[in-house]
């Protein structure tokens, strides 16, 4: 029996750590490769799939400000650095006979495509996977809070977030073996126990346009195909009744 996918159009967003793999920076290939493997897993389901990768593996904008760089210039090394993140994702993928298309919030037209929304949803409505890069364009603001824009001008039925884990714990599982994992959450919970689930902002933006966010891990192989179709381990964000 086929599996039916729950969302018709869903937006990725994969931190640029876990594109390290063991490494203790960059990229590691076969992770990148792997992430790849899944998204057309996905994308073969029949669901339209966007993503946003982060830049942390290459540079942190609020790192960098730590070190005594102005915040705003750090935040667009940080916005590069999700470009260059974005291309090689797009390298797998296409490696994968996946059709792709990066585009740009900060247009840089010899490498890819500016941000265009309307371009962005006849690439969607194509069947191209479409990766969004350099953040917002905006300093000062995350690429959770990117991913969470994006996802509202898509008008995507989830915004899935790949992190370390398996879903949303109460405290670092890593650190605190009695930390409590939840299945189920709503928006404002999130905020009021300062969760670390994605940023106020993100948050918030979901929560306005009605986005569900699914946090699941993104290392297990198969798994953002499982979470699409409503199996496996997640933590599902949302105002709407179980």
């Amino acid at each position: 029996m086929a599996v039916k996918p729950l969302y018709r159009r869903v937006l990725l967003k994969v931190s640029g750590e876990a594109l390290m793999g063991e490494q203790p920076y960059g990229i590691d290939p076969a992770v990148i490769d792997r992430i790849a493997a899944d998204i057309v897993a996905v994308r073969d389901l029949g669901v339209e799939v966007a993503l946003v990768v982060g830049g942390g593996n290459i540079f942190r904008g609020v790192s960098g400000a730590a070190d005594g760089i102005e915040r705003a210039t750090a935040d667009y090394m940080g916005m590069l650095a999700t470009v260059m993140n974005a291309l090689a994702m797009q390298a797998a993928l296409e490696r994968l006979e996946a059709p792709t298309r990066v585009l740009s919030a900060i247009p840089m037209a010899a490498v890819c495509e500016p941000y265009v929304r309307r371009r962005a949803e006849r690439h969607l409505e194509r069947g191209r996977v479409v990766i969004f890069a350099a953040g917002t364009g905006n300093p000062f603001f995350t690429t959770d809070t990117a991913a969470a824009l994006r996802a509202s001008e898509m008008n995507c039925e989830a915004l899935m977030k790949g992190t370390q884990v398996d879903g949303v714990y109460s405290a670092d599982p890593n650190k605190d073996p009695n930390a409590e994992r939840y299945s189920r959450l709503n928006y404002l919970e999130v905020l009021a126990r300062d969760l670390n689930v994605m940023d106020a902002s993100a948050v918030s933006l979901a929560r306005e346009n009605k986005i569900p966010i699914i946090v699941f891990s993104i290392h297990e192989s198969g798994g953002f195909a499982d979470v699409v179709s409503g199996k496996g381990a997640y933590t599902i964000v949302t105002d709407a009744p179980a």
